[in-house]
C-alpha cells in the first residue's frame, strides 16, 4: 500500500532535538527519513513547517512538500502583515502546499482579523491551510485558543478555502467530529494521536474505552474522504504510527485514509 505522510516536522540538529529523535528510534535527518519512508511503502510528505519563513530555509527533497508555517516562535518576533509577500511567495511554488498555524502555541484565535490576509492568500492560490487543533506539545500554551470550535467560525467565514484540523482536535472529539461534519471545507488529518513508541497490543486493551470514543466520532462524521494520515514526526516511530492507524481505521478506508485524501486536498498529484 502506498502512504504519504501528510503532517511530519523537520528540525535542524541539536542535542536535544537529536537524542528526542534517537529515543523513537530514529536519526534526525532527510536522508535517514527517506529511507525510512522507503522502508514503509511512505512515497510523499508534507512537512509541516516551524521557525522561519524564509524562502532559503524550505528546500526539500522532491519527496517532500511542505506548508510554510506561521508558528509562536515566528510570530513573537514578527508582525504577520509584514510577512505576507514571503507567504505569497511559498504559496506560489509547486513545492509549497498550503499553510500551518498554531493556535494554542500562539495566543491567538484563528478567527482574530490579523489571520485574514492569510486565508485571502489561500483562497487565491487555491492551497489549504492547516490548523493545529486540540492538545498541544507544552504546558505553556493554552488550549482555549486550539479547541476545534474555533474553527468552525473560520469554516463558516471562508467557505472556498480548504482547512485540515491537525491531530482531529485530539482530545475533543465531539466538538472535533462536529465541525468536520457540518462544514464541507474542513478535513482533519490523524497525527500525533500517540508518542514515542507504543507497545500497541497493550495500548488497545489498556486504552480500549478511548480508542472506541475514537473511532465512534470517526464513524459518526461518516465522511472518510475527510481523513488523513500523518504521523507527527519526530514525536513518533513512523513505523509503529503506521500500524496504529491501521488498526484504528477500518481496512476499507485504508486507501482513501494513508493516500487518496492527502493526494487530493494538497493536490499532489502522485
Amino acid at each position: 500500500m502506498k502512504i504519504i505522510d501528510a503532517h511530519f516536522h523537520l528540525f535542524p540538529s541539536r542535542p536535544d532535538t537529536d537524542a528526542d529523535v534517537r529515543a523513537v528510534g530514529h536519526e534526525n535527518s532527510a536522508d535517514h527519513l527517506l529511507a525510512c519512508h522507503r522502508e514503509l511503502g511512505v512515497i510523499h510528505g508534507v512537512v509541516m513547517g516551524n521557525g522561519s519563513i524564509g524562502p532559503e530555509a524550505h528546500r526539500y527533497p522532491p519527496q517532500f512538500s511542505y506548508c510554510v508555517g506561521l508558528d509562536s516562535q515566528f510570530l513573537r518576533s514578527h508582525d504577520i502583515r509584514e510577512a505576507l509577500p514571503q507567504v505569497e511567495e511559498h504559496l506560489g511554488r509547486s513545492s509549497c502546499v498550503g499553510v500551518k498555524l498554531y493556535p494554542g502555541y500562539n495566543a491567538v484565535y484563528v478567527s482574530d482579523p490579523m489571520y485574514a490576509p492569510v486565508y485571502a492568500l489561500a483562497r487565491k492560490y487555491r492551497k489549504p491551510v492547516a490548523v493545529h487543533m486540540g492538545m498541544t506539545a507544552m504546558s505553556g500554551a493554552r488550549l482555549k485558543y486550539s479547541h476545534p470550535l474555533t474553527l468552525d467560525e473560520v469554516a463558516a467565514d471562508w467557505p472556498d478555502v480548504q482547512f485540515v484540523m491537525c491531530h482531529f482536535g485530539n482530545p475533543f472529539l465531539a466538538d472535533a467530529a462536529a465541525v468536520l461534519e457540518k462544514n464541507p471545507n474542513v478535513a482533519a488529518d490523524l497525527s500525533g494521536l500517540l508518542e514515542g513508541i507504543t507497545d500497541l497490543d497493550r495500548y488497545f486493551a489498556v486504552q480500549a474505552g478511548y480508542v472506541a470514543q475514537r473511532r465512534l466520532w470517526m464513524e459518526y462524521v461518516c465522511h472518510w474522504e475527510k481523513f488523513l494520515f500523518g504521523t507527527d514526526f519526530p514525536g513518533v516511530n513512523v513505523g509503529n504510527y503506521i500500524e496504529f492507524i491501521r488498526r484504528l481505521v477500518p481496512r476499507e478506508h485504508h486507501q482513501a485514509v494513508f493516500f487518496d485524501n492527502a493526494n487530493r486536498i494538497y493536490q499532489l498529484g502522485l
